[in-house]
């Protein structure tokens, strides 16, 4: 079986892809600085809303 240039880049790309998908399965540091950022950016906004509500039920009640 010969096997052709594009057949070969073609394996290639294929073998890369997995690789690189493989290598996605492990949050590196700076990942999970984000992923805790934005957790700590989501507590902020509800403790904002929930400061504003009691705030407008202050001034309803």
């Amino acid at each position: 079986m010969k096997f052709t240039d594009l057949t070969k880049l073609l394996i290639a790309a294929l073998m890369a892809a997995s690789f690189a998908l493989t290598g996605c399965d492990n949050d590196g540091p700076m990942e999970e600085a984000g992923e805790e950022i934005d957790e700590a950016a989501e507590n902020v906004e509800d403790s904002v809303e929930d400061a504003a509500d009691d705030v407008e039920d202050e001034i309803d009640g």
